[in-house]
């Protein structure tokens, strides 16, 4: 059995699995068997609205109970044992979480069929959590003092990670747009321009970061000036690079497909009114196309955020330097402060790229039903 937390004197020493019934006492059994036994009745009840409602209310509070329950046992070993002492989330509290958020995801998307409701109705389960986290209930976990003792490199970290993302999605869609659009009018070169993005996907990250050092050190060495830009074979450019060739192919082809989609005969109706090649990309075709376009930008930052993390192999900063440093220090916990940052940053990112798409599907839609 997967241990519910692990407990260890100190940072260094080997962490002791505890089991998932040696954490809760009286008081934690029955705020966890309380919304538990609901979700494993809900199971064997008619589906209704109200069930599933319900099942998201009990999987919130499942999830409340687990955090408060670990932040709880942490504090008493703290208080009982030294100030030193570690306590962390084991496989089984997160096997708990995860299965808890499928339940309340699964809910959801009965409920509803919207895009927007979807994404939001996810990211609820989380809120009694972050409640936690502001209350100082989990201080006394482990992580949450690797947290506490690296907060300015945290801070630093946040913030160079996201500069590299957002720089990163800014330099693919100058690049990635025309791209697409030259693919779109020019069948056979966009076929060439595919063949060659796909073929940089199967690169592996590391090799093709470590291919990029030579050729920038050589250019910031014969041309200094562009080493006082920051142009160097190590650091943010090297990352950026690599990252921009990642994310052009979703970029790209979500432009294609995008253009591919307007009906043929409102760009005849827009050519007849006298409207330009340019009128009809911009006024017509653009508009049309950018919920497509939005998907494929989802899919590109989601990307984006998860690869930042080895760009810090390369001194490129964000949370991978957090987590290679944990690593080298066998500190999971530094290294779990670095990772679970990241998943938010995706997991928030892909549920506001897809509230947009729903929006503007549904203006979309509204326009259709005005037309006469």
């Amino acid at each position: 059995m997967l241990p519910f937390l692990s407990s260890s004197p100190n940072r260094i020493v080997t962490a002791t699995g505890i089991d998932f019934f040696s954490v809760f006492g009286e008081t934690g059994r029955w705020l966890l068997l309380t919304p538990l036994l609901f979700l494993v009745a809900a199971v064997f009840v008619k589906p209704t609205r109200r069930v599933y409602l319900s099942t998201i209310l009990a999987a919130s509070l499942l999830m409340a109970a687990m955090f408060f329950v670990a932040g709880d046992y942490a504090r008493q070993i703290t208080k009982s044992g030294s100030a030193l002492a570690r306590v962390s989330f084991g496989g089984g509290f997160w096997l708990w979480v995860l299965l808890t958020w499928l339940m309340a995801v699964d809910a959801v998307a009965r409920l509803t069929t919207s895009a927007t409701y979807r994404s939001i109705g996810a990211l609820v389960v989380f809120l009694s959590v972050a409640v936690l986290l502001s209350s100082g209930m989990l201080s006394e976990l482990s992580m949450l003092k690797e947290y506490t003792n690296n907060r300015v490199a945290f801070d630093d970290a946040l913030i160079r990670h996201l500069f590299i993302v957002m720089l990163t999605l800014c330099v693919t869609l100058l690049i990635g747009l025309p791209l697409g659009i030259l693919a779109f009018r020019r069948t056979q070169l966009g076929e060439m321009i595919f063949k060659v993005l796909s073929v940089i996907q199967t690169i592996p990250s590391i090799a093709l970061f470590g291919l990029l050092i030579a050729p920038l050190a050589a250019l910031s060495t014969r041309y200094p000036l562009l080493a006082d830009w920051g142009i160097k074979g190590i650091g943010v450019t090297p990352a950026v690079i690599a990252l921009t060739l990642y994310s052009l192919l979703p970029i790209v082809r979500s432009t294609v497909a995008g253009l591919s989609q307007v009906p043929p005969a409102v760009v005849d109706a827009a050519r007849g009114m006298g409207l330009t090649s340019w009128q009809i990309l911009w006024r017509i075709q653009a508009r049309l196309a950018l919920p497509v376009l939005l998907s494929g930008l989802r899919v590109s930052t989601v990307q984006a955020v998860g690869l930042t993390v080895v760009a810090a192999l390369i001194g490129a900063g964000g949370f991978g330097a957090i987590v290679f440093r944990g690593l080298s220090g066998s500190a999971i916990d530094l290294v779990m402060l670095g990772v679970i940052p990241v998943v938010i940053l995706a997991v928030c990112a892909d549920a506001l790229f897809k509230i947009l798409v729903s929006l503007l599907d549904k203006q979309q839609a509204v326009c259709e039903e005005r037309k006469p």
